[in-house]
């Protein structure tokens, strides 16, 4: 038996740019290998593709393009997968990519693949979608000649990255035939761009429909959910999802934990954890967060401790559910201590959330100082979150001079924010300082600032149901305000003692 191998290379194709109009793109340069009196056939164009799409996914579009590059040279002819799989590498990369993307889709315009090939064209909207050029992806969508759903949904998402929801919408109603993957993209980017209840109005019109949504649809409504503390539909959508496949799926598991902590069912999200085949540090980190911000400080503590006994690393969202919980319970010492574990041993940075649980841990022990002492060392400026939990501290303790000196922060930070200065002018009527409360009014005025009306929300039926601050346009007002005038009838009973405050110096402001 010959054991000799002989070759035989066919002649060179065209490069790109020398495309021969009577050649189809797809034609390649065949290798016919002897071996063993076997004969096989390597397609060159296959390898180089592989090789192209190997930097791509590792994140290399320089090594991508120069492999490209290479191939060209070589006299391999590019086929339509090389170049969806370029297009694909550069969307993922926009910040790095604008010029290649550019180079890219001129060769593709070039062979008329924008227009004729329907992969191409949706890899190329797709890439100047995630671009933020919309008004780019507009242009190639109209040109093309075909367009499969995937052309429509990319489209879609494209416009509402950008947050041009009314195109989008406009885009939706217009598709032909319209999948779970269009829905979703719809739905997702309403609950993206915190839409919340559109988000769940979209769900209903697609189980209206007859669209069966996948795990992804889910999700994106379960987070809908969780914004707006709609818990009715939460529950009803966790039947659904105990009757799918997908129940299992752990990244619907994790959006429910999040769901039950959020409206305040820990016992629910417990559940939920407790039964997961498999868990991530996303689902350890849920679940702790959940225990801490509900107040179980012990749970979340418990919890945190047995994540690294399953060999879970904790990470800063871990550590933030254990500062959380030391805060809620006044562990100032223990607080402390996991702060110092988190940058000694762990190497966790810590970012402005970890500062501002050490910020609102010496808030709630009343040792504002130290709190003080902490927001004018934090290596970064502080937000409003981390001031307003001081301010807050400042009004429970009546530290008026300490409350003077975070208004200059928070006024650098944004003058225009009236909740700190309704705060500060509430502190000043509580003690009767009513020229104080009088020269922040001014100041308000005198900034063009007005304090926002109250609004608070509240779920029956599954449906909610907003109020406004001495609005009283409800249907149901009148006996609304029955009620709450016999509880506060009940509450006087038991020596409740109704809190001053300086609301009426914004009246008619």
């Amino acid at each position: 038996m010959n054991s000799s191998a002989t070759a035989t290379i066919l002649p060179q194709p065209f490069l790109p740019h020398q495309q021969n109009p009577n050649q189809n793109l797809t034609t390649t340069p065949q290798i016919s290998i002897q071996t063993n009196n076997r004969k096989s056939t390597v397609n060159p164009t296959v390898q180089w593709t592989s090789s192209i799409s190997r930097h791509c996914r590792s994140g290399r579009i320089a090594e991508a393009a120069l492999e490209f590059t290479r191939m060209t040279l070589h006299g391999t002819n590019p086929n339509h997968i090389t170049f969806i799989t370029l297009l694909s590498g550069c969307a993922d990369f926009p910040s790095q990519c604008l010029f290649l993307g550019a180079m890219i889709h001129g060769l593709v315009c070039k062979l008329g693949l924008d227009r004729n090939n329907v992969m191409v064209g949706t890899a190329l909207l797709d890439m100047y979608a995630k671009f933020g050029r919309m008004d780019l992806a507009t242009v190639v969508f109209d040109a093309m000649r075909v367009k499969s759903s995937f052309t429509w949904n990319a489209m879609i998402d494209g416009y509402m990255r950008s947050g041009d929801i009314e195109s989008a919408v406009k885009m939706f109603d217009e598709m032909p035939v319209r999948n779970a993957i269009s829905w979703t993209a719809l739905l997702n980017g309403f609950a993206k761009r915190g839409y919340f209840e559109e988000a769940l109005e979209c769900f209903r019109e697609m189980q209206i429909s007859g669209v069966e949504p996948d795990y992804v649809t889910i999700v994106s409504v379960l987070n809908a959910c969780a914004n707006v503390g709609m818990l009715g539909i939460g529950l009803w959508i966790h039947r659904f999802v105990l009757k799918q496949d997908f129940k299992d799926n752990v990244r619907v598991c994790n959006t429910l934990i999040d769901l039950y902590s959020r409206c305040g069912c820990i016992e629910f999200a417990r559940q939920v954890f407790q039964r997961m085949h498999k868990r991530t540090l996303v689902s350890w980190n849920s679940i702790i967060v959940g225990f801490a911000v509900n107040g179980f400080v012990g749970e979340a503590l418990e919890y945190f401790n047995s994540m690294q006994k399953e060999g879970f690393k904790p990470d800063g969202v871990s550590f933030t559910g254990a500062l959380t919980a030391c805060s809620h319970a006044g562990l100032i010492e223990d607080g402390v201590r996991y702060f110092d574990i988190m940058k000694k041993i762990y190497r966790v940075s810590p970012r402005i959330e970890h500062y501002g649980c050490i910020v609102d841990l010496y808030s709630r022990a009343g040792r504002l100082e130290d709190a003080l002492n902490v927001v004018e060392n934090m290596p970064m400026k502080p937000n409003e979150v981390v001031l307003g939990s001081l301010l807050a501290a400042c009004r429970t303790k009546g530290d008026i001079i300490l409350a003077e000196r975070l208004m200059k922060y928070l006024v650098d930070l944004d003058p225009g924010v009236d909740s700190n200065y309704v705060l500060l002018a509430n502190m000043y009527a509580a003690v009767g300082k009513w020229d104080g409360a009088g020269k922040i009014r001014r100041t308000m005025k005198g900034r063009g600032i007005q304090k926002k009306p109250g609004l608070s929300s509240i779920e029956i039926g599954s449906g909610i149901h907003e109020f406004m601050a001495g609005n009283r346009s409800h249907i149901e007002s009148e006996h609304i305000y029955s009620m709450l005038e016999l509880l506060s009838f009940d509450l006087k009973l038991c020596g409740y003692v109704p809190e001053t405050v300086a609301g009426e110096l914004y009246e008619n402001d």
